[in-house]
């Protein structure tokens, strides 16, 4: 209940800022002409010029980014605009990013000034940035509407903000999130706990008592005993059997069942990925940065051969690039649009989008 109630509490601050700011451009005029200048760029696109906050908002998260969609008065560009906010790369993705990104990429300078890490990195935000207005085109082929969609808008006065207005704003965002979207990201985050912390019949049990009869022959510390336990217990946990019965399924795109783990647990939070991956792979939750990569780059597959190849790595980075990002996600995108089609639609069109380039990366690069 923690856990869930964390993941709630913790998207407040990033919700009221992003509001507040938004009311404070708003109060001040200056909203109005951002949405003009950047109409024209966007309408190719089937968007507005009042898509472009919730897109440049969904570089920090989807959650208020798909809340902040509402001000966009037509259906047609409004559900566009939360259908496609998701591909943009939030902030949690940044930890997958940033192991993957150290782990097969060198360290070294690319044409002079930049760092090819840096490059990388920039390519993964643009190819999400890219993949969502080519969505958006293609959802603007496929969605009928019956009003046609204009742009017309009085422009305000400069003047100071209104603060009461902007409090308020701030208040009636946050209340709506954590009333409505909450208590489905509390639900989901105590169904994926249960999963991951309790395992059929005595799998568990047995796979610890294994690992606690190697301690005398190995000569592990307290330390590295209680991680092989942890490890052990989630291998033969539900979320485990999980994650062997997924593995024939991404098996093609050279994921095993320990990485099916960790894309089970990721759709609570895309920065659960580093620590269901510190944990199957023995790492403490304090073991640092450099010492994760140092594990992941000795893990061996069957042939005794590295297993975080640049063709696996990559593929996971583009994975996690289109795939949908986190529960919470699907939990606002459902209050915004009152139904569980679009939510549902946008997890299959998503999953298997990531599916699909995740599969041609691998493919190419192995």
């Amino acid at each position: 209940m923690l856990a869930g109630l964390g993941g709630v509490l913790i998207f407040i601050p990033q919700i009221a800022l992003l509001f507040g700011f938004l009311a404070v451009l708003e109060e001040t005029g200056y909203m109005a002409r951002v949405t003009f200048l950047m109409d024209k760029l966007m309408r190719p696109f089937g968007l507005s010029g009042k898509s472009v906050v919730p897109l440049i908002s969904g570089l920090a998260c989807a959650v208020p980014a798909i809340m902040g969609a509402r001000t966009i008065e037509s259906w047609k560009d409004r559900m566009i605009t939360i259908f496609v906010t998701p591909l943009m790369s939030c902030s949690a993705r940044i930890p997958v990013y940033t192991v993957l990104v150290a782990l097969v990429v060198p360290d070294q300078a690319a044409w002079g000034i930049f760092n090819l890490r840096g490059v990388a990195l920039m390519g993964l935000y643009l190819l999400g940035l890219f993949s969502a207005l080519g969505s958006a085109w293609v959802l603007k082929k496929v969605l009928k509407a019956r009003e046609r969609s204009y742009f017309i808008m009085e422009f305000p006065v400069y003047q100071w903000p209104r603060w009461k207005n902007v409090g308020l704003t701030i208040y009636q965002k946050v209340q709506a999130f954590v009333l409505q979207a909450g208590k489905v990201i509390v639900a989901i985050s105590v169904l994926l706990w249960v999963l991951a912390s309790y395992g059929p019949g005595q799998k568990q049990a047995t796979a610890e008592a294994q690992v606690r009869q190697q301690v005398a022959t190995q000569g592990w510390d307290e330390a590295e005993l209680s991680r092989r336990v942890a490890s052990a217990r989630l291998e033969n946990s539900y979320a485990g059997s999980f994650g062997r019965a997924l593995e024939p399924a991404i098996r093609p795109l050279g994921y095993d069942w320990k990485i099916g783990i960790a894309l089970l647990t990721s759709f609570a939070a895309r920065e659960v990925f580093v620590g269901t991956i510190s944990t199957i792979y023995s790492v403490g939750q304090d073991a640092d940065m450099g010492t994760l990569q140092q594990k992941l780059q000795a893990e061996k597959d069957a042939n005794g051969q590295p297993f975080f190849t640049p063709a696996r790595a990559f593929s996971l980075l583009v994975f996690y690039v289109f795939a949908m990002q986190c529960m919470s996600t699907l939990a606002v995108t459902y209050r915004e649009t009152k139904s569980w089609k679009w939510p549902l639609a946008q997890l299959l069109y998503m999953t298997g989008l990531a599916y699909v380039a995740a599969f041609m990366v691998y493919q190419v690069l192995a």
